[in-house]
C-alpha cells in the first residue's frame, strides 16, 4: 500500500455501489483542506468487467444529490491497484474476506465504508442491484451518513504527525 496511492471503493461489479461511494467521497474530500482533499478516490469489482456503465439508478441517486457519475465504467479490483492504495474501503464483508483470501499482501488498511460509525450502526451497504430506484436512494443514504466517519479515518492515515 502507498501513503500517496489512492483510497479505492469496492463492491461485486463496480457499476453501482462501489461508483456512488467514489463519487460521494470525492465529493466530500473537495470540501476539506489540506492532505485530505488532494487524495484520489477510484472504484473496482471483485467480478467486475472492465469497461461496464454504471446503473442508471446509481447515476441518478447521484444526480439528486448533485454529483454526476454517468461517465464511470467499471474495473475489476487487480492487486497492482491494491498494492498502490492508501486505503481499500468495501462494501460488504464478503468483499473484504475474498480481499483477503486472494491478496498478496493482505492491504493493512481494508476496512467497511461504514466501519467507523458508532457501535450498534450496520456496517454493510446491501447491493441495489436490480431494485427500485429507492433502494438505490436508500444506498446512497447509508453512504452519506458513513462519510464523516471514514473521511475523519482517512484524515489519520494522512495527517502530518502520522508521517513522522
Amino acid at each position: 500500500m502507498s501513503a500517496s496511492g489512492p483510497v479505492i471503493m469496492v463492491c461485486t461489479a463496480n457499476i453501482c455501489r462501489s461508483p456512488m461511494g467514489e463519487g460521494l467521497l470525492r465529493h466530500a474530500l473537495a470540501g476539506q483542506s489540506g492532505p485530505l482533499r488532494s487524495l484520489r478516490v477510484i472504484s473496482a469489482g471483485v467480478a467486475a468487467r472492465n469497461g461496464e456503465l454504471v446503473s442508471e439508478h446509481s447515476v441518478t441517486a447521484l444526480r439528486k444529490v448533485g454529483i454526476d457519475i454517468a461517465g464511470h465504467r467499471s474495473q475489476p479490483l487487480t492487486q497492482k491497484l491494491i498494492d498502490e492504495a492508501l486505503a481499500v474501503i468495501c462494501m460488504s464483508e464478503s468483499h473484504r474476506t475474498l480481499i483477503h483470501l486472494q491478496a498478496e499482501p493482505v492491504p493493512p488498511h481494508l476496512h467497511l465504508f461504514r466501519e467507523f460509525m458508532p457501535a450498534g450502526s450496520p456496517r454493510e451497504i446491501a447491493d441495489p442491484y436490480g431494485a427500485p430506484l429507492p433502494v438505490y436512494e436508500r444506498c446512497r443514504d447509508e453512504m452519506v451518513e458513513a462519510i464523516p466517519s471514514l473521511v475523519r479515518f482517512l484524515e489519520t492515515l494522512v495527517s502530518p504527525a502520522r508521517a513522522q
